[in-house]
């Protein structure tokens, strides 16, 4: 397949995430209902556009700190990406 890129709106990328999460809803206790490869597939995008809002909000913190107007909004700001990036990332 050939990768490439595209650009959605925010908006609706969230949207899309909110349709996905209620659909494995709508999945559980049917095993019947769809067969593993399109289970898959499923969890395949849900997973993308979780790991592509997680990026997003990193980025978006760490735009605080550089366009912090002090150092101590800058530290919050500091400590705020820190935060963000324990709860996506993990313990580092």
């Amino acid at each position: 397949m050939n990768e490439k890129n595209i650009k959605i709106p925010l908006d609706l990328m969230k949207q899309t995430i909110y349709v996905l999460e209620h659909f494995a809803g709508f999945f559980e206790g049917r095993p019947d209902f769809c067969d593993r490869a399109l289970r898959s597939d499923y969890e395949n995008v849900l997973y993308a556009f979780y790991d592509k809002r997680d990026s997003l909000r990193l980025r978006e913190a760490y735009a605080k700190i550089i366009f912090a107007k002090d150092e101590d909004s800058r530290h919050d700001a500091r400590m705020g990406y820190l935060s963000d990036k324990r709860l996506i990332k993990g313990d580092f």
